[in-house]
Formats: structure tokens, sequence, C-alpha cells
């Protein structure tokens, strides 16, 4: 089975991941997706990241009726901050009768070789890359694969900036996922 990985902080998840997931999942040769929730990521400050467990239900919120979704809490149980190559040998080894799949922007390109051995993740794993806003890839590679999806301009920091504001964020986010977020009274 092909597992394309979705990796990412989720906080929260909304709309343009589900979208650029479904995309993948459904238009390339993937078979899933997989959302690898990082509980740090190490380009990202942790002072706005909600605790890795409620980012995780919210994926599992979002993606409760798709079939070939799953969420993946696999980085909660390595040391911190991890690293995409560490969490791919990981899988590799759990699962040795899948190929495993990068999905990443294409705005991410342009910092990839900043990566800790990014040249093993080219070599044994290999890019699904979807196009950002204002982002022109020139990334050359053969295992690196260029995916024609929507353009997606939302943020999780927009998400966020909204919610803090007292502003509706219907439509950006899942139903069960804004539920949740109320409920809990987070972001605010």
């Amino acid at each position: 089975m092909k597992i394309g990985l979705f990796f990412g902080s989720f906080n929260p998840i909304h709309v343009g991941h589900l979208i650029i997931a479904n995309v993948m999942q459904d238009q390339t040769d993937l078979d899933e997706v997989w959302f690898v929730v990082s509980p740090q990521n190490p380009f990202k400050a942790r002072k706005t990241l909600l605790h890795e467990f409620d980012r995780l239900k919210m994926v599992e919120l979002a993606i409760a009726d798709h079939f070939f979704f799953k969420a993946s809490d696999v980085e909660f149980h390595m040391p911190k901050p991890s690293y995409t190559i560490d969490t791919l040998t990981l899988l590799s080894e759990k699962f040795p009768n899948h190929e495993f799949r990068l999905i990443v922007g294409g705005d991410n390109l342009q910092h990839f070789h900043k990566w800790k051995n990014h040249e093993q993740i080219l070599e044994h794993f290999g890019l699904y890359v979807y196009p950002r806003p204002g982002v022109d890839p020139t990334f050359e590679h053969p295992n690196v694969r260029f995916v024609s999806a929507p353009m997606m301009d939302i943020s999780a920091t927009f998400v966020r900036s909204t919610i803090e504001a007292g502003k509706s964020i219907k439509y950006l986010l899942p139903e069960k996922v804004e539920e949740y977020i109320k409920d809990k009274k987070l972001y605010i």
C-alpha cells in the first residue's frame, strides 16, 4: 500500500488541509493519507501550540468520515523535536509492506535542503508537492512529483486570530472541529 504522509502541527486542522489531502489521495497513486500530528516542529515556536492531544483529537474529528484518511500520533512517542527522516524510518520499520511518500507544499522546497538528512528523504521516500500561493518551485529530482491541486491560502494562524477576535470560523473548519474548539474554549 502506498501511503502519503501529511505532517503538520494542525493547530487547528482546517478545510485547506482536508482539500489537499483529498486531492492527493483521489488524484494520485496514494492509497491512503495519514495526518501525522507533530508535537513540535523544529522550525516553529511553541508558544501558540495547543496540547498535542487536542490537536490529534481535532484531526480525528475532521477525518472521521473519510475511509482513506488516518490520524497518526507516531511522533508523540519520539524524542522532541522530532525530525521527518526519523519518523519516516520508524514508520518504514513498523509497516514494512507500505511505501511512504511525503506530502509537502511547494513553499517547503525553498528550505528543504535544511531538513535533517533531506537527501535520504528524497532517495528512499520521495515527495508529493502541492502548489502554494506566491511560490513557483523549481526543484528537479526523479522522486519529486508535483501534483495539481487548488491553491489553498487558508492558514491555521488566520483561523486562530479569527477565533481570538470573536469572529466566525464557519466554513474554515469541519463542523465537528469547530464544535470541539467552542466546547473547550480553545484559542481564546
